[in-house]
This record gives structure tokens, C-alpha cells and sequence, in this order.
């Protein structure tokens, strides 16, 4: 079909800010117009050139264009001329990114996106005839019949002027990578690492050697590594790893400061350290740090591997699938995934999130064909997959076996360790030790380290909070029956277990006979539409349901809440224990929580006891129903693994790795989260004694979840361990045979010198981290910033700013952000406070050539959002929690740090129970610390570098004083109004010009 397109050549242009419009007309004139100009010049004129088209049509006030696009989004072109390459989405990042320089660090206009398309186009001629010709012939071939705007601009620039030949590559083969890709090969196992120690000296060479000779000298970076060599130490018995916590202030170069002894040990003993980090961002961020330890890329690719929960990654399967479906969905999908498959061809991991794919590709292109492409539902057929060879999944998995540093986050670290719990590790108290997992466990397929690094060791609790809890919810439960018996009829690609087992099963009586039984009793879980019922009133008797006609929703009058909108009721489905539990949930927080309307439920919590009537009588009926889905399960496992071993010399490699990997799948997606639910329901009925410590903490929770309508909520039963320590060192720590625990914040001075303090301080650090629980000391350090922060920083409490008036708090951040200049990261506690300043200042700074942009507002994901305002220099940022922690922006692009309120704790029950009980009879003091350390974080971001400058404020005035040893020694926080703040900020900038 042929398809008419427009030329970007001569095209208008358009650059939108808020309340800042620069219009390019095609005539060549260069406007500054005003927001209703500038959606009156979209209208009339023919499609102009943008970069980050739903951001634009934001700035307008427009809806997002969607695709096929209507505009020239510089982006799309981007992707497709240089996929896999980082790029802000912004004018100057894609100057940047093209070699073009920063302009100068002027506001960019509209007639700057010209120069940045023909440059595009001609890197783009530069691939012309070249090893990837055909596929991108073919490829841009099929993204003209799609009617992407690009596509006739693309195939002139590549020089195809004609459809491809018979025998060319023809426009459908090329989104069909799976056929195409390298295949991963299987190696010889790797034999266990030895046990040579790292001496100091040689960690302070391999350092210097990493460093090179015009490296700067920081202070104290070899002084860490020397300390560090203790983690990688030779282990004097079981169940005592060496362990070191290292405070490492901002500054010293810690990465490489660890990078250097855990290089050596991995090369002299043939093992693998596994560095872990918080974020996604953050292992980028170390990933790069190796490059000074191995510059050839190939050489890096082998030794480093970065690796993330199978979610991350791009499935080929469901590709395939989307792919076949495309064309019935319209030319939308088809065009992502054109050039999600562009991408595909060229990326080194294949990791959609946080990888080499751009941030700003689900923002253009849809969030739902990456969603659709990443195996979010844990659905992997393994060995039986077509592309099982070519799998991104399994070939990062193999490169991690065999490599000296794994790049992983706490998230999955933690998540091998729960893995290793479910194999048999009983139930822990505190001063239990460790046992050994049985020896016939099919293996992680991971392997379990023996070195870990932990950065940002400070999270550690709250990762290991998240991997050891429990939640039995409505989200969680369906999603169980989901992936157990699949779609149930609906439109959904979703693969139940039948699926992806049938040809191992099939004919089998030993193994079909369990999974019949174990889906059949799957049917106790959430059915389709178990949200929509949870806010419907039970009907009294299952004959009054059939006496009832099903009604439109917003006929049924609800007890509380009225139907916000009219959505088709789901058939009733009654007798289902889970759902009934849930209701039953869903009655006590209501009846047990204050206020009423939609605005309260969301977040709503409430005690478990007392109970209201029923509910312990609706957990014993649904803990016996879950046994019966968790029960031939188990015997399923059971008779796979004994056909791994009785069927040995039959089964190929592939069909046992399969297997294997469907164990591992069963243990942990559905066996050990049954286990855990009836074992929680089980315990349910007894109510905590008054003066006991309590082992776990039990609640329920009511909040909004993605995908759920307007006025429905999730309910559930959340179980969390009371120290999540103590799970992470008895199954993680204690096997391990060294541990590296580093963070900048580790320790919560109070800035009192006295020994005894100092050593309470250290002790409160142990038992943050969980090291308090094994029994073997922790070697100390703490290794000061090499900053001067006395000269280089600034710290103002403002005490006339309302902190509950939103437009005053709002001024109050204007006046900050232009004393700056811009370079200013706002940061709030509450995602609606956020929301509220933006509305008020981003047009006004806007209109001051400082462009604000905030998350939870704009369409870009925090990591886009971190490399904009890293590019964009004089640019302004309002984040909350995740802008707090972790985010690395040196220089001038981050000078001023503006807290909206001291970050007290969430007080919530699982808060006021820790409070309770983790204390030592100081709950105060426990808040406190807390704070304390989030204010160091928070000021952490701030110098990066020696020749950095900074402001920090917090706009609080009911700031206690005890919170001020947050601020580094030296740094004398001052307390004055906000006009006084405003004028000390110019000058001290001044004064630093």
C-alpha cells in the first residue's frame, strides 16, 4: 500500500516550555509566541520538528500525539540512526549526544532542530552499503507502510528507491530478530574459587594502576581499599564470613576503592564477586567505573556483566507474539516495534529498564509494548522456547557464571537469598544458626556467591524488608491464578501452567495427574474481575444471586462509596474463599480507620486484632484451599526431579536445563508463596502477648494499584519480619564467606566524641545492617570526605515559610531557584506538595530561562529525568525519595538542594511497632536517626567534586537542633527568614564566580 508522507526538509519546528514557545516557521522566521499562538502554529503550519513529542503536546496543553505521529519527534529519528546510545531527550542533549557541543549553554530555540535533523540524516547516509544495509532497508521499508513519519526521510538517506527484490530481505523479516541473533553456547561448570587472600599492598596497586598517573589523588580512596581486603580474606569456619563495614564519605572514590581488591581476588582464585547496589541507575553508574579497570569494551563485556530480574529483560517469545498480533492493533505497535527491534539488533544485555534502551522510549513510543515484551508475569518456558538459544536472559546468565565482577542489586540479591530460604532454611530466631540448604536442591541458576559488595549499604534493610515480607492480596493472588491457569478466555497472551509444561506432561500420568489437581484447585484464587466485586456488597445467599440480574455499576448503591464511573459489573462468583477473605479484610479497615470517601481508603491501614466476626473463621477455610493448590504442586516438583534423575542418560541438555529452571519457577512463584500464605493464616487467629518481642508484624493495608478503575482498591494481609536483618544475615551473610558493607551514611552521628557514644553509634550501624546477628565482629572503618565543606557548602533553615500553605511554600522555592540561577533539586515527603509547587512556578521560572521539570509530573522516568537535568545545566528539578538517594550529578548542573520539610518516618504500624520494639526504650531517638540520615543523603548529593559549590536548605522552621549533626563537621547551619536565605545564596555564588 502506498502511503503519502511529509518531508522533514524545510518542516517548521517547535520548542515549548512552560510558558516559553519558540516557532521556526518554513519560511524560516523565528517567533516567540505565547502558549495559544503556539498550538494555533501546530494547527497551520505543516508538521513541525520536536524532540520529545509527548512532552511537547504537555507544554501545550494537548493531549499525546500518539502513534503514527503527527510531528517530526527528533527522538523517533534518533532511535532509529543510533539505537542503544544514551541521549537526554532534550535540544542540547542531542547536541551533545551528536557531537555538536552544549550551545553554549543558551536557550535553545526552535531553529536549532533543523541543524539537529540533517545532522541525524547525514549519520544515517554513513551506514548506507554498509553490514546492516539489508536490515535496515527492509526495516525502514516497513515502517513507510505503517505511516511513520520518518520513513520516507530514513529510505532516501539510505538511498532505496524501489521495494526490495525477491531475494532481498523483505520489510516483515526484519522485526523478526529472533531468527537472527547470536545463540549463546554452554561452557564447561567453573570449579569452586580458591581461597588466596588480597594483601593491602597489592589492592593499593592494583588501584593505582586502575587510576593511571594523572588520576587525582583522593584522600583515603587507598586507605578503603587497603581495608576492604579483609572481605576477601580466607573464611576460618563455617558460618562466619569476614565482614567489614566501611563509612566512606562523599568523596573518597569508594567504587574503584573496592573495584581494585575484589579484581585481584577474582583473577588469582577463579571465582566472582558480586557487587550490589540500590537502583537500576546506580548499577550503570559502577558498570561505568570499570571501564578504568578494563578500557577494551570486549575485554569488559567478558570479565563485568550487569545482571537484573528476568522482568528487565527483552523476551523474544513475547515479542513474536506481539509482533504476529501487530498488525490486527494498528500501526502504532507495529512502529514500536520496529524499532524496538532496531534496538534489539544493536543492544549489548538486552535490558529494556535502566539499560542501553533509552528512558524515553516507552514515553514516545508506549509503556505497553515494553510491558508486552519484558516477561513481567514470570511466563518463561525456558528450554521449550524457540529461543531458548538466543534468550538475552540466559546468555546474561552464562556471562555472569564466568565472569570476575556481577554488577546485581539488592532487589535480587535478596531475592537468590529468599530463594534459599524456601530450600529449607527453617523459620530463624534471633542467635539461630544457619543451615545448609539440602544438597539436592536444583541450583540457583545464579550459583550462590561467596564475596559480596554492598553499596549503599544503608538499604539494606529496607531491601531486604521488601524481599523477606509477605503479602496476601488481591493483586497478589490473582496474579497467582494467572500465571496457573493463564488468560482464562480473554483476549490476554498470558500462558498458564498447563502451557508452558504440556510436552513434559502430556501422556504422563505421574506428572499430569498432580498439575490437574493443582489447577483445578486454582480456581480458590481471585477470578477475572475480583476488583470490581471487592467494592460491590456481598448479595446475602448465592439464591438471591440467582435471582438478581447483574446490574450496570452504577446502579448498585454502595454502603459508603458511590460508583465514580459506569463500568460493566462481572458476573458474581461465589463460594471463593479468597475472595471472601478479602472482603472480609476490606469491612475491619473500613470499620476500623477514620474519615470516610474514596481520598481515605487509599493507604488506609488498620491492626489485625481483634478481629472482626468471621474473618478467623475465612482464613482457616482459605489456608485449607491454598494447602490444596500447594499440595500436588509439591508432588509435581517431586516426580520432575525424579525424572532428572532417573531419565539421565535420556534427557538432552537443554530438556534438563528446562526442567530445572521449572522447579526453580514452581518453588518460587507459587509453592513457597502458598507456604508462606498458609502458614501466616495459620498463625492468624493468635493475637501478639502483651510484653513479648514479637517475630513478625501483621496488618492490613487498602491502596490503589496500576490498572485498577477509578474508586476501586487492593486489600491484603502484609506480614513483615520485625528486624528483616536478622532473615538477611542468617540466610545471605552467615554462608557467605566475605562481606563488604559501604555507604557514605552508615553511621548516625550525633556529634558527640565521647567513646561511649561513638561506640553506640557503631553498634546502631551493625544492627542496621545485620551484622549485629553474626557472630563473628565486624572489622570498622570510617574514612572521612576529602570536601571542604566548611568552604565549599552552605546550610539555611528558613523559619518564615508556612509549611502547610502551598502557595507560600511555592514562592518560597521560586525565589531559591532564581537566587541560583537554576541547578536547584527540590525535594519533597509528599507527591501531592510536589505537584502543587510545580504548578505554581514552573511557567514563571520558565518565563527566567530556568526550565523545571519534576517527577510525577512529566512523561520521562527518573533516570531520563537525572540526565536532563544533568544536561540541561541550568535547568531545576523536584523529585521525591528516589531523587533523595543515589542521584550522581557533579558540577554546576546541581548547586542548590531545597528540602521541603524534615523527612520524618511514615508513621504507619509497621513504623510504630519497630519504634516500639527495635528502640532500646528510646523511640524518639529511633525517629530521630532516621531523619538524621536522610538529611545526609540529602545533603550528599549536593558536592560531588572538589571544585563543586552548594546551598542547602530546608524549608522547615520546626526543625529540632539535635537533627543538625546531620551536616558535616564544620558546616554551621544558620536559621533566618527566606528573604535573608535569598540573598545569602546570590552572594555566596557571587562570591564563587
Amino acid at each position: 500500500m502506498s502511503v503519502t508522507l511529509p518531508s522533514p526538509h524545510e518542516a517548521p519546528a517547535l520548542v515549548a516550555g512552560h510558558g516559553f514557545f519558540s516557532c521556526l516557521t518554513a519560511d524560516g522566521e523565528l517567533l516567540t509566541v505565547n502558549r495559544t499562538r503556539a498550538r494555533q502554529f501546530i494547527q497551520e503550519e505543516s508538521p513541525p520538528l520536536v524532540v520529545h513529542a509527548p512532552a511537547t503536546a504537555r507544554m501545550l496543553g494537548l493531549s499525546p500525539p500518539g502513534q503514527p505521529a503527527p510531528w517530526f519527534d527528533l527522538l523517533e529519528l534518533f532511535a532509529f540512526v543510533h539505537p542503544a546510545r544514551a541521549v537526554a531527550p532534550t535540544p542540547r542533549g542531542l547536541a551533545i549526544a551528536l557531537g555538536l557541543g552544549d550551545l553554549n549553554g543558551r536557550r535553545v530555540e526552535a531553529d536549532t532542530l533543523p541543524d539537529l535533523a540533517a545532522r541525524l540524516l547525514a549519520d544515517l547516509r554513513t551506514q548506507r552499503n554498509g553490514p546492516d544495509q539489508a536490515f535496515l532497508a527492509a526495516l525502514a521499508t516497513r515502517l513507510r507502510q505503517a505511516g511513520w513519519i520518518w520513513s520516507g526521510a530514513v529510505l532516501e538517506a539510505l538511498g532505496v528507491e524501489a521495494p526490495p527484490s525477491r531475494d532481498a530481505m523483505q520489510p516483515g523479516e526484519a522485526l523478526r530478530i529472533w531468527n537472527v541473533l547470536p545463540k549463546w553456547e554452554d561452557g564447561a561448570p567453573r570449579s569452586p574459587p580458591a581461597a588466596n587472600p588480597v594483601t593491602p599492598a597489592e589492592a593499593r596497586a592494583r588501584l593505582s594502576e586502575i587510576l593511571g598517573p594523572e588520576a587525582e589523588v583522593r584522600v583515603g580512596q587507598a586507605d578503603f581499599a587497603d581495608v576492604a581486603t579483609h572481605a576477601f580474606a580466607p573464611r576460618e569456619g563455617a558460618g562466619f564470613p569476614n565482614v567489614v563495614l566501611a563509612e566512606a564519605g562523599t568523596g573518597t572514590g569508594k567504587t574503584l576503592g573496592y573495584i581494585a581488591p575484589a579484581s585481584v581476588w577474582a583473577e588469582r582464585n577463579g571465582g566472582t564477586v558480586w557487587v550490589s547496589t540500590y537502583t537500576r541507575h546506580l548499577q550503570r553508574q559502577i558498570e561505568a567505573e570499570t571501564a578504568r579497570l578494563h578500557p577494551d569494551p570486549a575485554v569488559r563485556r567478558n570479565r563485568v556483566v550487569v545482571r537484573k530480574g528476568r522482568e528487565n529483560y527483552l523476551c523474544l517469545l513475547n515479542m513474536e507474539e506481539a509482533v504476529n498480533i501487530a498488525m490486527t492493533r494498528g500501526p502504532g505497535p507495529m512502529i514500536a516495534l520496529a524499532l524496538l527491534a532496531r534496538w534489539g539488533m544493536a543492544t549489548s544485555e538486552g535490558d529494556l529498564f535502566g539499560g542501553d534502551l533509552p528512558g524515553w522510549f516507552g514515553d514516545i513510543l508506549g509503556n505497553g509494548v515494553l510491558s508486552a515484551t519484558a516477561d513481567r508475569r514470570g511466563e518463561c518456558i525456558h528450554g521449550a522456547c524457540p529461543h531458548y538459544q538466543r534468550c538475552f536472559v540466559e546468555h546474561s546468565i552464562r556471562r555472569a557464571q564466568d565472569a570476575d565482577l556481577v554488577i546485581a542489586n539488592h532487589a535480587l540479591v535478596m531475592s537468590q537469598a529468599a530463594w534459599a530460604q524456601s530450600q529449607g532454611l527453617p523459620a530463624l530466631e534471633q542467635g539461630d544458626q544457619p543451615e545448609k540448604a539440602p544438597e539436592e536442591a536444583v541450583p540457583d541458576e545464579d550459583g550462590i556467591p561467596t564475596r559480596y559488595v554492598f553499596d549503599e549499604g544503608h538499604h539494606l534493610s529496607d531491601a531486604a524488608d521488601g524481599a523477606f515480607a509477605l503479602e496476601l492480596s488481591g493483586l497478589e493472588a490473582a496474579e497467582l491464578r494467572r500465571w496457573l491457569l493463564g488468560a482464562e478466555g480473554s483476549r490476554s497472551r498470558a500462558r498458564g501452567l498447563r502451557r508452558r509444561l504440556d510436552d513434559l506432561v502430556a501422556n504422563n500420568p505421574r506428572l499430569e495427574t498432580p498439575l490437574d489437581a493443582a489447577l483445578l484447585a486454582a480456581k480458590a484464587l481471585p477470578a477475572p474481575g475480583w476488583s470490581g466485586r471487592l467494592w460491590i456488597e456481598p448479595l446475602e445467599t448465592p439464591e438471591a444471586a440467582t435471582e438478581k440480574p447483574v446490574a450496570p455499576l452504577e446502579d448498585v448503591t454502595l454502603s459508603l462509596f458511590p460508583a465514580p464511573e459506569p463500568v460493566q459489573l462481572v458476573e458474581p462468583v461465589m463460594d471463593n474463599p479468597t475472595e471472601t477473605f478479602l472482603r472480609l479484610l476490606r469491612d475491619q479497615v473500613l470499620a476500623r480507620t477514620p474519615g470516610h470517601g474514596p481520598a481515605r481508603r487509599n493507604g488506609a491501614e488498620c491492626d489485625l486484632h481483634p478481629m472482626i466476626p468471621g474473618l478467623a473463621e475465612a482464613a482457616d477455610t482459605l489456608a485449607r484451599a491454598l494447602s490444596r493448590i500447594a499440595e500436588p504442586l509439591r508432588v509435581l516438583v517431586m516426580r520432575l526431579e525424579d525424572k532428572l534423575r532417573d531419565d539421565t542418560d535420556s534427557l538432552d541438555t537443554a530438556t534438563r536445563a528446562r526442567i530445572e529452571a521449572m522447579i526453580r519457577a514452581l518453588q518460587r512463584r507459587a509453592i513457597g508463596r502458598l507456604d508462606g500464605w498458609v502458614s501466616m493464616l495459620s498463625t492468624f487467629c493468635v493475637p501478639p502477648e502483651e510484653g513479648i518481642v514479637p517475630q513478625f508484624i501483621r496488618f492490613i493495608r487498602m491502596e490503589s494499584r496500576e490498572g485498577q478503575r477509578r474508586g476501586e482498591q487492593d486489600v491484603g494481609l502484609h506480614q513483615h519480619w520485625l528486624d528483616p536483618t536478622l532473615p538477611f544475615a542468617a540466610v545471605l551473610a552467615a554462608p557467605a564467606h566475605g562481606l563488604l558493607i559501604t555507604s557514605a551514611t552508615l553511621r548516625d552521628e550525633t556529634g558527640t566524641d565521647h567513646d561511649a557514644e561513638a561506640e553506640r553509634v557503631w553498634e546502631a550501624a551493625e544492627a542496621r545492617v545485620g551484622a549485629s546477628h553474626l557472630p563473628s565482629p565486624a572489622l570498622r572503618a570510617a574514612l572521612a570526605s576529602p570536601f571542604d565543606y566548611a568552604r565549599q557548602t552552605r546550610v539555611f533553615i528558613v523559619n518564615d515559610v508556612a509549611h502547610d500553605d502551598i502557595e507560600t511554600l511555592a514562592a518560597a522555592y521560586k525565589a531559591l531557584f532564581l537566587a541560583s540561577g537554576g541547578g536547584g533539586l527540590g525535594l519533597f515527603t509528599a507527591i501531592e506538595r510536589l505537584r502543587g509547587v510545580h504548578r505554581h512556578i514552573a511557567a514563571p521560572l520558565e518565563e527566567e530561562g530556568i526550565p523545571l521539570y519534576a517527577q510525577h509530573v512529566d512523561a520521562m522516568d527518573n533516570t531520563t529525568l537525572v540526565d536532563v537535568f544533568r544536561t540541561e545545566t541550568d535547568s531545576c528539578l523536584l523529585g521525591t525519595d528516589a531523587m533523595r538517594d543515589g542521584v550522581d550529578v557533579p558540577g554546576h548542573a546541581l548547586r542548590l538542594v531545597a528540602f521541603e520539610r524534615v523527612p520524618w518516618p511514615r508513621p504507619d504500624i509497621l513504623h510504630r511497632e519497630r519504634r516500639t520494639h527495635l528502640s532500646q526504650g528510646q523511640p524518639k531517638l529511633y525517629d530521630d536517626r532516621i531523619a538524621r540520615l536522610r538529611l545526609r543523603q540529602a545533603f550528599g548529593r549536593l558536592i560531588r567534586a572538589r571544585n563543586d559549590r552548594g546551598v542547602f536548605v530546608l524549608l522547615d522552621r520546626r526543625t529540632p537542633s539535635r537533627l543538625l549533626s546531620a551536616f558535616p563537621s564544620g558546616v554551621i547551619p544558620h536559621r533566618l527568614g527566606i528573604a535573608s536565605a535569598v540573598e545569602e545564596i546570590r552572594a555566596f555564588f557571587e562570591g564563587n564566580a
